[in-house]
């Protein structure tokens, strides 16, 4: 790219929302929200600029085009940077929708009425309910000036739902079942009949928490479920591993091709498809337009991949990997995970937990956080002791922490289930719509506790 060359990206992207909520049958909550924006970023003389404005005036693209190349300039009072050649192809195409009739509020309010009538009706000795959805679907049309024509779709939707009861000391305990996945509200099934049978578990699982005793704290031998291991490899490995990061200075920076965990372990950033399936977060073009591939992180324990924009890409002499997002209209693209998973293995939930003789069974996190040097804590709403290779007691809430480099080179045992979620947002300056997965693992690790 010549010196004095300006390079731009142009992106339309519309975000529509929808979240409702009802609190022992009665709606608490009908958001519907609509943001509409046009967005340029622009590349010269070793910076990029950003602009943005709403999508609802004459001339709005040549005026965030304009603004975004003297942004860019404006740069320049930072001192010289040296103009990189910004590696990729640049994709062409449209993102296939996935659309069913999207359900009406009322509707909606129906269903969420009988899914609380009927926990109330089944369940004995519940405090309260709370039922909740959302979907949002968003559309990006991305034109680029190396000829990246464009329009990707983020679409998802989630129910919630949360039972309410007292443990033995009169204290609120409550566990929740979330059902995630590709499209709006109608395109996937939250019917009474669909979840009962998780239900079910859930109130056995409240039914149990209600008599729970605390964790003993110190480092154990733990199961971790799959709902667990998605959030070990997200939160703990996966920021390690975005490209901006590795050039900041995370750890990950100086242990490429090392072994950073057990052989056992393979952990990847997938685009679009998985066995043979589309994902929960399909990306066939990221928003700089590149096509998106993935990305092995952990091959058999080794350090192997970083995910990459074009210019950390440039940086690290690597090609572009389309992991480049934005969540809103006037959000500028930054190194973003998509669907990010540690890959299943051969043993059975059964055998992970027969092969414990002291330690603990952890099954659903309430929140999690980790830094560049994966040291990570996360919550613990839902687990269970396991002596002499046998469940035992549920335990109260309590905090798993540690390094995951530590406890991934400590994993023994990896389990054949696998499993997908697409729920909450990620965090790092701006949300972002992700999903992760895994399969059960067996390790080692600090649990907080008396």
């Amino acid at each position: 790219m010549p010196h004095s060359e300006t390079y731009l990206e142009t992106r339309h992207h519309e975000l529509r929302k929808t979240r409702m909520s009802l609190v022992d049958g009665n709606l608490t909550g009908n958001l519907r929200s609509v943001q509409a924006g046009v967005s340029a970023r622009a590349y010269r003389d070793g910076y990029w600029g950003f602009a943005s404005a709403p999508a609802d005036g004459n001339g709005v693209h040549a005026l965030v085009q304009r603004l975004a190349a003297e942004n860019a300039k404006a740069m320049a009072v930072f001192g010289q940077r040296p103009t990189l050649a910004l590696p990729g192809a640049h994709y062409q195409g449209e993102q296939r929708l996935h659309g069913r009739t999207p359900m009406t509020p009322a509707q909606c309010t129906d269903r969420m009425a009988e899914l609380h009538a009927h926990c109330m009706s089944r369940y004995t000795g519940l405090k309260s309910t709370r039922v909740m959805v959302t979907d949002e679907h968003h559309t990006k049309a991305l034109h680029t000036d190396s000829g990246g024509r464009s329009v990707a779709l983020i679409q998802r939707a989630a129910v919630y739902v949360i039972l309410v009861a007292d443990d033995d000391q009169g204290t609120p305990i409550e566990l929740m079942e979330v059902l995630s996945g590709i499209g709006s509200l109608a395109d996937i099934d939250w019917s009474v009949a669909a979840l009962e049978a998780r239900l079910d578990v859930l109130h056995g699982h409240l039914q149990a928490k209600r008599h729970a005793v605390p964790a003993r704290g110190g480092e154990w031998t733990v199961v971790l479920s799959a709902d667990l291991a998605g959030m070990l490899a997200h939160e703990a490995m996966g920021h390690p591993c975005e490209a901006d990061a590795v050039l900041s200075g995370a750890v990950t920076a100086d242990l490429r091709d090392q072994r950073v965990a057990s052989d056992l372990i393979s952990m990847v950033d997938l685009a679009h498809h998985w066995n043979g399936q589309e994902l929960m977060c399909p990306v066939y073009a990221d928003d700089e337009g590149t096509p998106a591939e993935d990305v092995l992180m952990i091959d058999k324990g080794m350090l192997r991949q970083f995910m990459h924009s074009r210019e950390t890409a440039a940086r690290l002499g690597l090609p572009p990997s389309g992991n480049a997002r934005a969540y809103g209209p006037d959000d500028e693209p930054l190194v973003r995970m998509r669907n990010t998973a540690i890959l299943p293995g051969s043993s059975t939930l059964d055998q992970l937990i027969a092969g414990v003789d002291d330690g603990y069974l952890l099954l659903d996190t309430s929140n999690g956080q980790a830094d560049a040097t994966t040291e990570f804590m996360f919550g613990v709403n839902l687990a269970y002791e396991i002596r002499g290779g046998k469940l035992g007691s549920a335990v109260r809430d309590t905090t798993l922490s540690g390094s995951a480099l530590k406890v991934l080179q400590s994993v023994d045992g990896v389990g054949s289930d696998m499993k997908w979620n697409c729920n909450g947002y990620c965090g790092k300056k701006q949300p972002m719509v992700v999903s992760v997965g895994g399969p059960s693992l067996r390790a080692r690790a600090h649990l907080g506790g008396e």
